[in-house]
């Protein structure tokens, strides 16, 4: 490489690299279906025995809060920052009518996984479908060549919100929207890392980060973007997350952990919207 060119992807941090590489979170069985989010819950009866098929509608429509956010989607083009197998990706071209869609991914493994996945997908409808490589912090598109851009539970793992808003606002054209669905602290009370890291080992190890959501929205109005706003969706994820948990683990365990967290007002689960504006 050229004495000061720039290296296209920063760095992995390690719990990242190893956790959606060689562990390959997407086999774990509490993440079925190829989707890796904790899923939004409302349509599901928690009170009858939940199997495979109520996960997998789960995390569908975790999916589709944040796709009907961004949305409407016919005709457009989608970016999904952070898609891993994506499952997403292939849900929005069956259900939202969108011109084509690109699922964009810092991991060459969860990409080289997507591909095989969607093989027939790719085939079938060339064109329509992309898998591509790049971060959240430095997206390898062209200005304005998005109308929409979606990140499903994958912002708590990007290193510096502030780039990827930048780069949010630089490859949506004017008008575009964007949706983010993640998990975030409740405030910015300086304690907050650390009694997340005492809870969680996701926080200990660096794979997931604590912030608070002001933390997306300044971000998002900083780099331009105008109505930027959080609500919280968490009394849809908390509870039937921790129920469909309690299936494997007993309270007390750090898994159950996250909806202590979300007791406590920790932390809470939040869909994060702004626009670009149209300029003149």
């Amino acid at each position: 490489m050229a004495q000061g060119a720039q290296e296209p992807y920063p760095a992995m941090r390690p719990a990242v690299e190893e956790t959606y590489g060689p562990a390959d979170l997407s086999r774990e069985s509490v993440f079925a279906g190829g989707f890796i989010n904790f899923g939004y819950w409302n349509a599901v009866d928690l009170s009858s025995p939940l199997g495979e098929a109520e996960r997998i509608r789960s995390q569908q429509d975790l999916y589709r809060q944040v796709l009907d956010a961004a949305g409407p989607l016919a005709r457009l083009r989608v970016l999904e920052v952070g898609c891993g197998l994506g499952m997403g990706c292939a849900l929005a071209l069956e259900e939202y009518g969108p011109a084509d869609v690109t699922g964009m991914d810092i991991h060459p493994q969860q990409l080289e996984r997507a591909r095989g996945t969607h093989v027939a997908l790719l085939r079938e409808e060339p064109g329509r479908l992309r898998f591509v490589r790049g971060a959240a912090e430095r997206m390898p598109f062209g200005d304005g060549e998005f109308d929409s851009v979606v990140s499903v539970e994958a912002a708590q793992h990007f290193p510096d919100l502030a780039a990827f808003a930048a780069e949010t606002a630089r490859v949506l054209r004017p008008g575009g929207r964007v949706a983010v669905a993640s998990f975030f602290t409740v405030d910015d009370a300086p304690d907050r890392p650390a009694e997340l890291a005492g809870l969680l080992p996701t926080f200990e190890t660096g794979l997931d980060i604590a912030r608070p959501v002001a933390s997306l929205t300044a971000a998002f109005g900083a780099a331009g973007l105008a109505d930027a706003r959080a609500r919280s969706i968490g009394p849809g994820v908390w509870p039937g997350w921790d129920t469909w948990l309690a299936r494997l683990w007993v309270p007390g365990t750090w898994p159950r952990n996250f909806f202590r967290a979300y007791e406590r007002r920790v932390i809470d689960y939040y869909l994060v919207t702004a626009v670009r504006p149209h300029r003149g």
